[in-house]
């Protein structure tokens, strides 16, 4: 028996493990102070009360012979595929119906898409990155190319016509930086996919906080996306769904094979989303579910202003917290990631995101998450600002 070797050439430990361990230590031994968390991207408030209504409802069905229902379609129920392709349309993307498949978040469907390429391809990824795109390819042996990411560029890079690369990784509003391209600058990531032959996973996950209309929601609201791009979405940062779990994951029909090959891999390896679950998930894209997720996402964005100008009171350079629930700040007085963790952890007793967990072009820079209480959030600005201003 052999096991995958590949696996010798990860960390040794996922980034928030890390993170957790430390901060679980230092209120060991400081319980007597208050901890603000402002670093993993979960969200605090509750599901909103279409989708637990749905909930309930579908929990009584599961109770009554005539309504219950034992194991779904794989792709997930048409009703909310239905709704998914409605949520689209209004936003000016149309799709059909097949093209759809629901899943159990993004960041499941973005390690799993792996499955229909083969280890020889090239990937390319933005440094800083989300680990999870870095991860999954190492894991299978895949030669993975960064393209940097950089305050120059504002954190938003742009393809090397002399690099090539078979599977291109974007995720736009980024995590963990924030920053979000504009429809021009997709576009030639659109047209350098095609001229490389290569796809695009395209990791939409942030897309309810763009309030800009002028900003693509969607890659196929750009003209040449659904001859190179999956996209990825998730309910999770959209309807409080962390910890329910329900996502959605785009394979247009112009992908040839892939389309096809993803419903074979889904038939295989996945029993589907719970019918439960889908029915909350539903509940989201109704009129009501709508009009209620948007409270909580402008509560979130409320906190993300007011970090964005406490960082601008204290003359630190920052991109997101417009557009995102992230806000990646340059540690202030040339600190390293870590340096500034610690430093923060145990003069504030505020917890963020080390940018040198993300990749070597997040080193000196930090991550902060506007998903705590508007409460503590404005606690934790008063901390920092007796710091840094």
């Amino acid at each position: 028996m052999n096991i995958n070797t590949n696996y010798d050439n990860l960390e040794q430990s996922y980034l928030f493990s890390t993170i957790a361990k430390k901060v679980n230590e230092y209120i060991k031994s400081n319980p007597d102070k208050k901890v603000i968390r402002l670093g993993i991207g979960d969200v605090t408030l509750p599901l909103c009360k279409a989708v637990t209504d749905a909930l309930h409802k579908a929990v009584d069905e599961m109770g009554v012979q005539s309504t219950f229902r034992g194991y779904g379609p794989e792709q997930g129920y048409d009703f909310l595929r239905e709704a998914v392709q409605g949520y689209y349309k209004y936003h000016s993307v149309d799709l059909e119906l097949d093209e759809i498949f629901i899943s159990d978040g993004a960041k499941s469907d973005l390690g799993n898409i792996l499955d229909l390429f083969g280890t020889d391809n090239t990937i390319l990824v933005p440094d800083p990155v989300y680990p999870v795109y870095v991860d999954t390819n190492i894991m299978a042996g895949r030669e993975v190319k960064f393209v940097d990411a950089n305050q120059g560029n504002e954190f938003l890079p742009m393809p090397d016509k002399n690099v090539k690369a078979d599977i291109i990784y974007i995720c736009s509003p980024n995590n963990p930086t924030g920053a979000v391209y504009d429809k021009a600058k997709l576009k030639e990531w659109i047209d350098y996919a095609i001229s490389n032959e290569a796809i695009i996973l395209f990791d939409s996950a942030y897309e309810c906080f763009i309030s800009d209309e002028t900003l693509p929601r969607s890659i196929y609201e750009i003209e040449g996306a659904k001859d190179c791009a999956i996209e990825f979405c998730s309910l999770s940062k959209t309807a409080g769904f962390t910890g329910t779990r329900c996502g959605y994951t785009i394979v247009p029909k112009n992908l040839g094979k892939l389309n096809k090959m993803w419903v074979r891999r889904q038939t295989t390896k996945f029993n589907g989303v719970p019918y439960i679950v889908q029915r909350g998930a539903e509940a989201v894209f109704s009129e009501e579910g709508q009009k209620e997720i948007k409270i909580n996402i402008n509560y979130y964005k409320q906190n993300a202003k007011l970090i964005s100008d406490t960082l601008k009171e204290c003359g630190i350079w920052h991109v997101g917290g417009k557009h995102s629930p992230y806000i990646w700040l340059k540690c202030p007085n040339s600190m390293k990631s870590w340096e500034f963790f610690d430093y923060l952890l145990e003069n504030a007793q505020i917890v963020g995101t080390p940018g040198s967990g993300f990749g070597k072009n997040g080193e000196g820079y930090f991550r902060l998450t506007s998903f705590g209480s508007y409460e503590n959030t404005v606690e934790a600005m008063e901390r920092f600002k007796k710091i840094f201003g």
